[in-house]
């Protein structure tokens, strides 16, 4: 099996990193089973088609507007993820949007996509997560750790 767990997120806007700091997260406390990539996806969109193709299942992290309060974690998986995406809350959900079209119509899409969101409380100009968003970073990672061992894949703890 062949999983790509990317991270999504703007580290200088609060809250709209927790999909980068969930991967560092996911790095510190367990070993990266064979068969599995982290990557910090970033604010990054089209240029990341490189590395969904050939997975087998690509797992996101990034936060999600849902109305919800905030630091909710939620899970979505299958046409729900582009959809998602379409509803906007940050410049780089655009690229998202147009990296999973793409890669539908390239047929390049993995078998599985996987969104494991987290509602934000700011998304303004900041370099640390607020306290609501930061306490639940190793939830989501344990949720990523979770999610790998569902696939098959058996996950050490450091």
């Amino acid at each position: 099996m062949n999983v790509l767990v990317m991270g999504i997120g703007n580290l200088l806007l609060q809250d709209e990193g927790a999909g980068v700091w969930v991967v560092e997260e996911f790095e510190k406390r367990y070993e990266t089973p064979e068969g599995v990539e982290l990557l910090d996806g970033g604010t990054s969109g089209i240029e990341l088609l490189q590395y969904i193709y050939g997975r087998d299942v690509l797992i996101l992290i990034d936060v999600v507007r849902n109305g919800d309060p905030c630091g909710t974690l939620t899970r979505f998986e299958g046409d729900d993820v582009p959809a998602l995406f379409q509803k906007k809350i940050s410049p780089h959900q655009l690229g998202i949007s147009d990296l999973l079209a793409t890669a539908r119509l390239v047929d390049m899409m993995p078998k599985q996509v996987i969104l494991l969101g987290i509602e934000p409380k700011s998304i303004d100009t900041g370099l640390e997560l607020t306290p609501e968003i930061g306490a639940q970073i190793g939830r989501m990672a344990d949720l990523v750790a979770e999610e790998i061992t569902a696939l098959g894949i058996p996950i050490m703890q450091k």
